[in-house]
């Protein structure tokens, strides 16, 4: 089943976002946790690791591909992104090539790419499709 493209989803991140995944994910980097260590940096407050937003996208692709797991990824983190900011989560296809995305994350208020990349989806088994 092909979804409607673009997928596009909404997603406001907060601290207690950051810290869990944190916990999580082992990195609890002061950048990510500590406001006032965060406050003193050229970014004034914290910001999100780069894969918990990965980690939303992967969930629009469970949602719209249930069962398909990812072959390829390629990720860039060109901005951050800040708690309590609203985020813009997009999918498209890329290249005409089948099972491949681009795949964004900007900020609502000023348009910064956060997230830029693309993923490949592995076969589909339901189809028959090699994994």
């Amino acid at each position: 089943m092909t979804p409607p493209f673009p997928i596009i989803d909404t997603w406001t991140p907060r601290q207690a976002d950051f810290d869990a995944f944190a916990r999580v994910s082992g990195d609890d980097n002061p950048i990510h946790v500590d406001p006032d260590f965060s406050a003193r940096t050229r970014f004034g407050r914290t910001v999100s690791h780069g894969m918990l937003l990965y980690t939303r996208l992967h969930g629009l692709v469970g949602r719209h591909w249930p069962g398909r797991a990812q072959a390829f990824q390629a990720l860039m983190f060109p901005n951050p992104a800040y708690a309590d900011e609203e985020l813009v989560l997009e999918i498209a296809p890329k290249d005409g090539a089948p099972g491949h995305m681009a795949v964004r994350v900007t900020r609502r208020a000023d348009g910064a790419e956060c997230l830029v990349g693309d993923f490949t989806l592995a076969g589909d088994p339901a189809a028959g499709d090699p994994a």
